[in-house]
């Protein structure tokens, strides 16, 4: 059992309703590490407008326990010429009190799973270094090493590398389909599916 059946712990998608919990969790790694490079908090109104953006093309997936975002998993656009829109960049953070619990985990593959039914091959991880916890997390879900931006970003009085993973959801074919925005598959069985799949293995 990943979390407390007390705690009634589910996976689903994020909703207004979670912006505060999702910022309290994001504000310490702004604020104290280098694992992102944003600099400042981000303001009420403006996590509501980039979450608002995310969410008409991408999951965003959060995971609640005792009525709490405790954990939280996204895939945003990669790059914006159209050769590139079968990739997905993804970003995946934990509350600092439920690490190593496996929630990371099942989120990313749930995220994932979505993401292939949406018709996305290739996903995006860039890790700010040095960070080798999350290194070893996304080699154990079998991203493979994709290059290094030597000096890619600056913060905390230092220059940063940034190593790039990445993972192969499914066969790099000729003519493959359209991604499908999130909207157009969240009334499918299969989406439905994904979720009650997750939510039995948090539990288990």
């Amino acid at each position: 059992m990943i979390i407390s059946l007390e705690n009634n712990p589910q996976i689903r998608l994020v909703t207004s309703n979670d912006i505060m919990d999702v910022l309290e969790i994001y504000k310490p790694f702004v604020t104290s590490t280098a694992i992102t490079l944003e600099y400042d908090d981000a303001g009420l109104e403006d996590f509501l407008k980039k979450i608002d953006n995310i969410t008409s093309e991408y999951p965003f997936l959060v995971c609640e326990a005792g009525n709490k975002i405790i954990g939280y998993t996204y895939a945003n656009k990669y790059r914006f010429p159209k050769g590139h829109q079968w990739s997905a960049e993804i970003s995946i953070y934990i509350s600092s009190g439920y690490h190593g619990k496996g929630i990371a985990k099942i989120l990313y593959e749930t995220l994932f799973s979505i993401l292939k039914l949406q018709n996305f091959i290739n996903v995006f991880a860039g890790i700010v270094l040095p960070n080798i916890k999350s290194e070893e997390f996304h080699k154990k879900l079998n991203f493979q090493e994709a290059g290094i931006f030597k000096n890619g970003g600056y913060k905390l009085g230092n220059w940063h590398d940034v190593k790039w993973f990445q993972l192969n959801l499914s066969e790099h074919t000729y003519n493959p389909p359209l991604p499908k925005t999130i909207h157009q598959i969240i009334h499918t069985p299969e989406f439905e599916t994904i979720l009650k799949e997750a939510n039995e293995y948090l539990v288990r």
